[in-house]
């Protein structure tokens, strides 16, 4: 009878999940607006600051990399 429990408690699941009932499913819009927004953030800051992100970074590089010999 354990095993007869379990199934019906599966399927119980499985059929609140379709139904959109389960507490645990998440806002899977609203995480995929923040990915989106947050990339748009990043494609518009690069766009705006290109030349002073590229020089800083290779600043850095250059003051890292200067005293070693090769």
């Amino acid at each position: 009878m354990g095993n007869l429990d379990v199934l019906v408690a599966w399927a119980g699941a499985g059929w609140n999940r379709l139904r959109g009932r389960d507490p645990e499913r998440g806002d899977v819009p609203g995480w995929v607006m923040v990915t989106v927004m947050t990339a748009g953030l990043v494609v518009i800051i690069f766009g705006v600051f290109r030349d002073k992100i590229t020089d800083a970074v290779s600043d850095a590089i250059d003051s890292v990399t200067s005293g070693t010999s090769s």
